[in-house]
């Protein structure tokens, strides 16, 4: 016959067994952001793999963001070898996820703006070939509001006269690499300002003259209005851009 205390018994024999049989990557690391979102973010963007921090991952941002629909982000991961992809993740926007960018034959250097809703923390995962993500980041201090305003183009009403448009410019150096800066005209609205839709970018490649693919960003919804991105290319010369946007308007550019 059970009673309440062998109940009690079979479900504490349970409970460690299910513990010891966790896997060690199952333990993160310290946090040394301290964010409180950072266990819900690492398991919903950054899936079973290990952790590390890793200060080879450079991140450069504002300590204060002048303006939350503007903060400028860069980061460097040139020390670390094997990158597969890299994520960014803004832990306490309301829409965290930021961008993803896979760097085939570029340097693993991306510069953009984000829109920020209050003060984050601002990350950098880099996932080796190994499937460890390699982490970095810092906190940025905003006073709100980036992610719930409408876009001005939106807003002023002439958005689709240049939707799509791509400006571009290439800056040669003598180390043999070149810096890449594209501008793409997109309103880039986050849904969450009243009765304006999601509408962002979501794909773009940068491409070599013969077609191959040296560079894929995925972008979401926090990515500033009319996103300025900048790459560093070795080697090459003469780049084409194509994308789509959520909507499956198609962006088409030559990099001159």
């Amino acid at each position: 016959m059970n009673t309440p205390n062998n109940h009690w018994f079979t479900g504490l024999l349970l409970a460690c067994s299910l513990l010891l049989m966790k896997p060690a990557s199952a333990t993160l690391p310290a946090d040394p952001l301290d964010s409180p979102a950072w266990p819900v973010m690492k398991k919903q963007f950054l899936g079973e793999g290990e952790v590390v921090f890793d200060p080879r991952v450079i991140v450069m941002a504002p300590e204060d963001a002048e303006d939350s629909l503007n903060v400028p982000v860069r980061f460097n991961l040139e020390q670390i070898p094997n990158i597969k992809q890299v994520t960014v993740i803004a832990d306490l926007n309301p829409l965290p996820l930021t961008l993803r960018f896979y760097p085939y034959s570029v340097k693993p250097n991306l510069s953009f703006s984000i829109k920020l809703q209050q003060a984050t923390p601002i990350r950098v995962a880099a996932q080796t070939q190994d499937g460890v993500w390699h982490v970095g980041g810092r906190w940025v201090n905003a006073a709100g509001g980036g992610c719930t305003e409408p876009s001005i183009g939106t807003s002023s009403g002439d958005w689709s006269d240049t939707l799509g448009n791509v400006s571009t410019k290439v800056w040669p150096r003598t180390n043999g690499v070149n810096r890449i800066k594209l501008q793409i005209m997109h309103p880039m609205d986050t849904g969450l300002a009243s009765g304006i839709p999601r509408f962002h970018l979501q794909e773009l490649f940068l491409k070599d003259q013969q077609g191959q693919t040296l560079a894929r960003v995925e972008t979401y919804e926090p990515i500033s209005e009319n996103p300025l991105l900048s790459f560093e290319v070795e080697g090459k010369q003469g780049f084409h851009i194509q994308g789509t946007d959520n909507n499956g308007n198609q962006i088409i550019a030559e990099v001159k």
